[in-house]
């Protein structure tokens, strides 16, 4: 059974860990790394995807600026998401031949994780691209978006945790009029984020049959020989 490198990186800004995704997905190509799992939090950000369409961002920069909300254009797919403290982000750096199987993964990991922590998920495979993510009956709890390069993936999924759900209202979320919900928002309690942590780092590497393997972002980033 193989090791998955799993790191965790507490908050980190979105071009930050858009520039360390890339620097570990070459890392990645070289066979100088394994596949690695990256868990974070964002300070508060949108990102538009690469099917981002007009008037998703209806108040328009400035004012998501005004407060205090960051707008960045992303190579990941899908559209308009918010990510903000109290959020889980996972980054997945892996070898893939098969993106929709890597997109499935990913879900099933999710609502594996949140039905451990006592919330009741689903993934909507059969609603097209635009209800990608897990949902807590009508209400979406985590959504998902990646990019492949040269066979590596990178970005990933954000599970709503312990986050303030109001940022979701002054976009339109992925592209739907869908209501947002958090694990804490489900269970009426807080806080979650440490736990869940934990739990979704499990549930990530046993869906892909692996090990979990703890690292430091220092040894990912050093000019080593292979951890893999």
């Amino acid at each position: 059974m193989d090791d998955l490198l799993v790191c965790h990186l507490g908050r980190v800004e979105y071009r930050e860990a858009t520039e360390l995704q890339e620097r570990l997905r070459e890392r990645r190509r070289r066979d100088a790394i394994g596949d690695v799992l990256l868990l974070l939090e964002h300070p508060p950000v949108y990102t538009r995807g690469r099917r981002t369409r007009e008037g998703e961002l209806p108040m328009g920069a400035a004012w998501y600026a005004a407060q205090g909300i960051d707008v960045v254009d992303t190579p990941r797919g899908g559209r308009v998401t918010y990510h903000g403290p109290g959020q889980l982000v996972g980054y997945a750096i892996m070898r893939t031949d098969d993106v929709v199987e890597h997109v499935r993964s990913m879900e099933r990991a999710i609502v594996t994780a949140l039905a451990e922590h006592g919330v009741a998920s689903h993934a909507r495979i059969d609603d097209g691209p635009d209800f990608t993510g897990a949902w807590a009956g009508e209400r979406k709890i985590a959504s998902i978006g990646v990019h492949v390069s040269h066979g590596v993936t990178a970005h990933g999924f954000a599970v709503n945790v312990d986050n303030d759900l109001q940022p979701f209202e002054w976009v339109v979320p992925c592209g739907l009029q869908a209501q947002m919900t958090s694990v804490c928002r489900e269970l009426r309690e807080a806080p979650n984020l440490p736990c869940f942590r934990k739990r979704m780092a499990y549930a990530f590497t046993q869906e892909h049959g692996r090990r979990q393997r703890l690292v430091a972002l220092e040894r990912l980033l050093a000019h080593a020989p292979s951890i893999a």
